[in-house]
């Protein structure tokens, strides 16, 4: 290794070094991903919310669940006289809608039931906004701008600002008729409702556009942990079943495999059968049939035997019959590849054998006379074989 070369390997080495050290002293950047989740200790984390709500529901029973509110309310339903063994408020907190289909039909069948149901999100199942004739809209954000509003007279007069993690959605449609009016969201003309109660049955909806109240940031900032404090004063006293997601909780699934997978049975089921098809796939993608060996086709052994031939006649010193043999060869190729009589070794067939090979006539004459010859001789030499044999060559 010359020096150059080691200059160059020492000189990557402190770049990397040097990057290494550079970034290891750099603060980590902040996540703030909206992710939700009760471990979460980044800004919208709900790590504070999860390790505070005992405080604010002091004497209520607090169940989590992380499965779909289907699958946490269909084993409470009674078929028998047709209620809940549960009594109380489910309470959901996200970022975007969590809520399929059929989850949306137990919630409202649940809160019909005299039951009362927490959902603060962003958007809102189609299934529910039909039901509570409600719609709500997403402005350009202006989160700095922003204040929060409760519309409880002993709270009117206090704002709340999240300054990161207010989303401009509000309700855009409501039927005023049946609908409350809880909070607001105001910019400095635009007031917009932000927080309602809708009667369902014999219970009640709150449906609340902010779930950044209730994150870890917003808490601990100002005086924001008082409007949290402030909107889950509407739930109701009774068992509080809040749909809190962690690391392993899969959230809300679409797929006909949840079920499935949810349950430790039916999950190992679902693999050793994966397992089982991927093992059967393999073996059977190999040859069932044994190997065909190659057979090599059968080699044209004619020159071979042809030169053995002449090698015997040699050696045995049979040049007459060599000649011959090269005579009868010869004249069979003419025949068949020309089309020419050979009966007759005259002028015409000369002239013929000229004009469909191009040959120099005094070649094809050559042969014509050293072939009268050999018939006319009964004693060939080695000579003879040489000449004859060169001439056919040329003619060739």
């Amino acid at each position: 290794m010359n020096r150059t070369l080691k200059l160059y390997i020492a000189f990557l080495v402190l770049i990397i070094v040097g990057i290494i050290v550079i970034d290891s002293g750099r603060p980590k950047p902040i996540n703030w991903t909206p992710s939700y989740t009760i471990q979460d200790k980044i800004p919208f984390g709900l790590y504070v919310f999860n390790k505070e709500i005992p405080s604010l529901f002091p004497k209520q029973k607090i169940v989590r669940f992380g499965t779909t509110v289907y699958e946490f309310l269909d084993p409470k339903y009674s078929y028998a006289d047709s209620t809940y063994t549960a009594k109380g408020t489910i309470l959901m907190i996200s970022d975007q809608n969590t809520i399929d289909d059929t989850s949306a039909d137990e919630l409202l069948y649940f809160v019909d039931h005299g039951n009362t149901a927490f959902l603060s999100m962003q958007s809102f199942p189609k299934k529910l906004m039909d039901s509570l004739k409600f719609d709500y809209s997403t402005g350009m954000s202006l989160e700095n701008k922003m204040l929060q509003k409760l519309s409880a007279n002993n709270l009117k007069d206090q704002t709340y600002n999240f300054h990161r993690g207010s989303g401009n959605v509000s309700f855009s449609s409501i039927d005023s008729t049946t609908t409350d009016v809880l909070g607001y969201q105001q910019t400095d003309t635009v007031k917009n409702a932000n927080f309602i109660r809708v009667p369902y049955g014999m219970g009640y909806f709150l449906l609340h556009t902010q779930p950044a109240a209730f994150s870890n940031y917003v808490l601990l900032k100002d005086k924001n942990a008082e409007y949290c404090s402030a909107i889950l004063s509407y739930i109701p006293k009774g068992e509080l079943f809040w749909q809190s997601f962690s690391y392993n909780d899969q959230h809300i699934s679409g797929s006909p495999m949840r079920y499935i997978l949810s349950q430790p049975a039916l999950k190992w089921a679902w693999y050793l059968f994966l397992i089982g098809m991927f093992v059967f796939m393999l073996f059977n993608a190999k040859r069932r049939q044994r190997v065909i060996p190659i057979k090599e086709p059968v080699p044209n052994t004619t020159v071979d035997f042809t030169k053995t031939i002449g090698n015997l006649y040699l050696q045995e010193g049979s040049h007459h019959l060599i000649i011959e043999k090269k005579i009868i060869y010869f004249l069979e190729k003419i025949r068949s590849e020309y089309l020419i009589d050979t009966f007759q070794l005259d002028e015409t067939f000369v002239k013929r054998l000229h004009q469909k090979t191009g040959k120099d006539p005094v070649l094809i004459e050559k042969v014509v006379r050293l072939i009268q010859k050999h018939r006319n001789e009964l004693v060939s030499t080695q000579a003879d074989v040489i000449e004859i044999s060169k001439a056919i060559e040329k003619l060739k």
